[in-house]
């Protein structure tokens, strides 16, 4: 296999789930890579490490994060950037993530992935926070763009601004999140198109595509809610396919993490991008 910090191949990937460890390691699916969430397993050992560990020696893998708080005001946690570090030793996967958001405050932890000011002072922040984890991780990180429902009056750096200049000082890569652009994009009423053509698009190194819960905010206009909860939806599936014409193939993620279906409802998800990943291969 390719260790390679970015060496994830150009096909559909599957979020890992414990309800699935069994039927994968029996049937051997046609996946392209398995993503677990960092944070699951930071323990010694158990039955997590004992499944993937023997699904890691038949697939490519990614370690997604949820905890760094990458734009927190305050220091990084360094004992859960350590135990990062010894987990990525461990499994030496393919590819490395982390959000654009911040999760704590203080000795306070919230289990939400919150958004940023776009500003100077955070711009320096998460720059320093990304090369603090690149530096002890020793490998470049990807940074995920957010979804978002609410903007900070103090912004001053238009968010697609704000991510190609972190990118341009720190050389991380970009894990392009279709459904976050779009459930943002509805949110703030932007043209998500637009958006995606203003970010740094050479240096998108995974994507991630995911199901949205719809709801009406209190001026009655419509809202999205990135729950992970449903199957993907159409007009993310033709923003996927937008930006396959601008970059080409590249590995892609199928994420569900609520409502959880069948393995074989995911897989079909998986198949589905994988015809347009050789679609953009033909094309490129």
């Amino acid at each position: 296999m390719n260790n390679s910090p970015f060496g994830l191949p150009p096909r559909a990937g599957l979020g890992l789930k414990t309800e699935h460890f069994r039927e994968v390691l029996g049937s051997q699916p046609d996946i392209g890579f398995f993503e677990v969430h960092a944070e699951n397993y930071m323990v010694a050992g158990g039955p997590f490490h004992h499944y993937l560990g023997l699904i890691r020696e038949q697939y490519p893998l990614s370690l997604h994060g949820v905890g760094l708080s990458i734009g927190a005001e305050g220091p990084l946690d360094t004992q859960h950037l350590q135990r990062l570090a010894r987990l990525i030793e461990r499994y030496q996967p393919h590819a490395f993530s982390e959000h654009l958001a911040w999760s704590s405050h203080g000795p306070v932890f919230l289990n939400d992935l919150l958004p940023l000011a776009y500003d100077t002072p955070t711009l320096n922040r998460v720059c320093e926070h990304i090369d603090q984890v690149q530096t002890t991780l020793k490998r470049p990180m990807l940074l995920e763009n957010p979804a978002t429902y609410l903007a900070f009056e103090r912004s001053t750096i238009d968010e697609a601004d704000f991510i190609r200049e972190v990118i341009n000082r720190t050389d991380c890569g970009l894990l392009l999140d279709v459904n976050n652009v779009y459930v943002s994009s509805i949110n703030h009423q932007r043209d998500p198109l637009a958006y995606i053509d203003a970010l740094p698009l050479h240096a998108v190194r995974e994507i991630h595509l995911a199901g949205f819960a719809e709801d009406t905010d209190s001026l009655g206009d419509r809202l999205l809610i990135d729950d992970h909860g449903a199957p993907i939806d159409n007009a993310v599936w033709a923003l996927y396919r937008q930006v396959l014409e601008r970059v080409g193939p590249v590995a892609t993620l199928i994420e569900r993490d609520n409502q959880l279906p069948a393995f074989n409802v995911l897989h079909a998800e998986a198949r589905q991008a994988d015809r347009l990943l050789q679609c953009a291969e033909v094309r490129s």
